[in-house]
């Protein structure tokens, strides 16, 4: 994606489920949970560089002992950096109690941080708010008896925080920040100190309270908790959660909308937001992966054992797509193969573009993630060129040029686009800020015939187009191509995500400003003011007035502006902008139909009182979060 943005954040969890000498006995070393923890999170450093988090947990410690720990950093790489800290542990292990210390689980769960059998990572992306140690998951809520503390981290943004924090009030609570991180943490919170409670009072008349607090711990009903807590959500989650008696969770959303995974054998339970992030740390292989069901949970008890529980009933499956077109990996063997699905999806489009004309035409990609839709673009050419082959050796249809070189012909294929290393834009002003933009990306020189050939360039999507326009058509116009077509393997994004992406202003896509410029082009504002005054009038309405914006023109009438608008005056080339169509991200990505950045059908009664608001913030002249 040319356009950076921000995006869902990832989450890896491992709970042994034996006894930890088994694990020093078996594989010779005490950091075996740990090093596993690591890979799991390098494998998904893709979904967070502002900051990462973990925490560790020991069962059955004796009071007075330390048995939650936990590390956060906001450095530059931020996962090296809590583990180098992590493994200094262990080489005071080594100093403390010599070379057999580290070879002795109880020693260690009695005198080394980070020793306990549940770990919990976290690798962030801010996509709203400051980035600090403070914003970092997980998040711990402390308490005295070891069955009220809570520690939490996931992948989600809800789109009522606002009633969520209003219940919180209600409650009696004080809670010291409204961001929904914290209001997520206070409301299970809340449920778990009453399932306590519940357990406490059950018990108070028949044992004593140190007898009634190793029952709670061994009794404590967490699909209960969860299911008390997530009633109220409106949002797309995955979020995970470690109790300090030893039980964890992680919980999804009805709608599926944020990805989650779990494998477990009778060492581990492990459970991420990706599936290569599994395979990669334990080898195992991919159908040994499931997916977490929409609005189930994964429940850890204390004594290790697990189950799937259904939280809430599941919806309509809504999972993002952009995961797939995107953010996810692309060594998960479906995704890969979806991708090159949408590349092949996108030739009748391309063919019409170039008009036909294969032999005065390149093909290149945007890097570096773009790469695998390019490779699918060029099965798609080529099986174009097979299909023409038959024609005329098996229909006898007519042909231009020699039989030799309809057999040998074979699609342009160069890397035209390098990116270079990040360039930070120091420089104050504007025009040399713009500069520096268009020095990010470098081409290949001399492979162009100049005025002759056709460039068709593929990108995994648009959602700016400020990359576009200030960088990659001046950079390639720079080979004096006759014209440049740039392809989006996505479709157009029209609406905000409030789901967990960036994307949450209107005024920001390129899609948007296309259909505001049309309007404007032919004297329609008053549809702008019919849509704003049914967003303000009906602010909690299920419709999505702003489709109402785009419903005057047609897909290509929109991408052609998006042409005109990246296409600044400077440029040589004619410029041509093609975009998927949501019934090709459909047909290629079938299982996950989350596409309401797209189409402006969200999952969620939240998710349509986002988009309405964010248009009347536009209107407005606004530039918050709409939720």
């Amino acid at each position: 994606m040319s356009d950076a943005i921000k995006h869902e954040c990832g989450i890896a969890m491992i709970r042994l489920r034996k006894p930890a000498q088994y694990y020093i006995d078996k594989y010779g070393t005490a950091s075996y949970a740990a090093s596993r923890l690591y890979v799991l999170m390098q494998k998904q450093l893709n979904r967070g560089q502002d900051g990462a988090g973990v925490a560790n947990i020991k069962i059955n410690t004796l009071p007075g002992t330390r048995y939650i720990s936990r590390y956060r950093s906001v450095e530059p790489s931020a996962v090296n950096d809590i583990f180098e800290k992590i493994n200094k542990k262990l080489k005071k292990a080594k100093k403390i109690g010599g070379n057999d210390a580290l070879y002795d689980a109880e020693w260690l769960k009695e005198n080394i941080a980070f020793s306990g059998e549940v770990w919990l990572g976290h690798l962030r992306y801010g996509t709203h708010g400051e980035n600090s140690i403070e914003t970092c998951h997980p998040f711990l809520k402390q308490n005295n008896w070891r069955s009220r503390n809570l520690v939490m981290a996931g992948n989600f943004n809800m789109t009522n925080n606002e009633e969520l924090f209003s219940k919180l009030v209600q409650l009696g609570q004080h809670p010291k920040e409204k961001t929904d991180t914290v209001t997520v943490m206070e409301k299970v919170g809340h449920f778990l100190d009453e399932e306590n409670q519940r357990l406490f009072d059950k018990y108070k008349h028949q044992y004593s309270n140190e007898q009634i607090t190793h029952l709670i711990e061994d009794e404590l009903d967490v699909a209960r908790i969860l299911r008390r807590s997530c009633r109220d959500f409106d949002g797309g989650y995955a979020m995970a959660g470690m109790i300090g008696n030893g039980s964890a969770f992680v919980v999804r959303d009805p709608s599926g909308i944020r990805p989650a995974f779990y494998y477990a054998d009778d060492e581990v339970v492990v459970i991420a937001s990706e599936k290569p992030a599994i395979k990669s740390a334990f080898n195992i292989d991919f159908k040994a992966i499931k997916e977490i069901k929409p609005g189930h949970a994964i429940v850890i008890n204390k004594d290790g054992s697990f189950a799937e529980e259904e939280i809430l009933p599941a919806r309509e499956k809504k999972s993002c797509s952009f995961e797939r077109i995107y953010f996810s990996r692309g060594t998960d063997p479906n995704i890969y193969q979806e991708r090159k699905n949408l590349g092949k999806a996108l030739i009748p489009q391309i063919l019409k573009a170039i008009d036909f004309d294969l032999k005065n035409t390149v093909f290149s990609y945007i890097p570096n993630t773009a790469e695998t839709a390019f490779y699918g673009m060029i099965e798609g050419l080529e099986d174009y060129l097979v299909s023409k082959r038959k024609e005329v050796f098996l229909e006898g249809k007519p042909h231009v040029g020699e039989l030799d070189e309809l057999l040998s012909f074979r699609p342009r294929v160069e890397k035209l686009v390098s990116k270079d290393v990040k360039l930070r834009t120091f420089i104050t002003s504007d025009e040399d800020r713009d500069t520096m933009v268009s020095s990010v990306y470098d081409t290949t020189y001399e492979v162009i015939r100049p005025g002759v050939d056709t460039l068709v360039v593929i990108d995994d999507s648009i959602v700016r187009g400020t990359t576009l326009e200030k960088s990659i058509l001046t950079t390639l116009d720079r080979l004096n191509p006759k014209k440049i077509v740039i392809v989006s393997s996505a479709p157009q994004i029209r609406f905000p995500d409030c789901y967990g992406i960036d994307m949450s202003r209107m005024k920001e896509f390129i899609a948007f400003r296309a259909a505001i410029a049309l309007i404007k082009e032919r004297k329609m504002e008053n549809v702008l003011d019919e849509v704003y005054d049914k967003c303000v009038a009906q602010p909690n309405s299920m419709e999505n007035f702003v489709k109402g914006v785009y419903s005057n023109f047609t897909d290509e009438e929109i991408s052609d502006k998006v042409a005109e608008i990246v296409t600044t005056p400077e440029i040589r080339a004619e410029v041509k902008v093609i975009f998927q169509t949501v019934d090709n991200l459909h047909k290629c990505i079938p299982n996950h139909l989350g596409d309401w950045y797209f189409t402006g059908d969200y999952p969620t009664t939240g998710g349509m009182r986002v988009v309405n608001r964010a248009f009347a913030n536009y209107m407005e002249g606004k530039t918050v979060r709409a939720y």
